[in-house]
C-alpha cells in the first residue's frame, strides 16, 4: 500500500524563503546544491533573488547598480511537500519558509504577477527617484541641459516628471525622464 502525502502540491507554486540578509546568493547556491544532492530537480524548478538595476550617480557619473529589492528573501517555484520542507529548511543560510510557524504559504497569483515571478521581466531599468513635487531640479540631458526648474508632478510608474522651466520670459511645462534631471544645488 502506497503512502499518500496529503501535504504535497500537485502543481508548482511560488514560495518565499527567509534567508540570512546579505547571504542571498550563498543561500541560493546552497539550495541548488541541495536540489542536486537529493535529486529534487523534478520538484524544485526556479530560485529567484529579486533584483533590479538602479541608475545611481557616483562621482558625477550615472552608473547601473544591481540592487536587491527584498533583502533577506529568495523565492522558489516548487511542488511543496513535507519532505521538501525538511530539505529546504536544513539548507545552510536559509532560516525558514514565510508562513505561520515556518510552514509555507504559497504566493497568490497577484503577488506572483506584481513581483514579476511569472516570467514577465521589467522592460527597463528602474531609476531611484529622490525628487518630489516642489523640488528645484537641474536638467542634465537634452536640449534644455543646465536649465533649472521646479517639479510640478512625479510619475514613478513611467519614470517621468513634469518640470516647470522658465524660458523666453515665460514658464513652460516639460516632461522629462528621471535620468534627465537631478536635485539642484543652485
Amino acid at each position: 500500500m502506497a503512502i499518500v502525502d496529503n501535504n504535497k502540491d500537485t502543481e508548482p507554486k511560488w514560495y518565499a524563503l527567509k534567508v540570512f540578509s546579505g547571504y542571498e546568493n550563498v543561500a541560493k547556491q546552497n539550495l541548488q546544491n541541495t536540489i542536486e544532492k537529493y535529486e529534487l530537480e523534478n520538484r524544485i524548478f526556479d530560485i529567484i533573488i529579486p533584483m533590479e538595476d538602479v541608475l545611481q550617480e557616483k562621482r558625477g557619473k550615472k552608473v547601473l547598480v544591481p540592487k536587491k529589492t527584498m533583502p533577506g528573501y529568495i523565492f522558489v517555484r516548487m511542488m511543496y511537500g513535507d519532505d521538501i520542507w525538511h530539505a529546504v529548511t536544513r539548507t545552510q543560510y536559509i532560516s525558514s519558509f514565510v508562513g505561520p510557524s515556518g510552514r509555507p504559504i504559497c504566493l497568490t497569483d497577484e503577488e506572483v504577477h506584481r513581483m514579476g515571478l511569472n516570467g514577465i521581466k521589467n522592460s527597463g531599468v528602474k531609476l531611484e527617484c529622490n525628487i518630489k513635487v516642489g523640488d528645484l531640479v537641474e536638467i542634465v540631458d537634452g536640449s534644455l541641459n543646465s536649465f533649472v526648474g521646479t517639479v510640478k508632478s512625479v510619475d514613478e510608474a513611467n519614470q517621468k516628471a513634469v518640470v516647470l522651466v522658465e524660458m523666453f520670459g515665460r514658464t513652460s511645462e516639460v516632461e522629462l525622464g528621471f535620468d534627465q534631471i537631478r536635485v539642484s544645488n543652485k
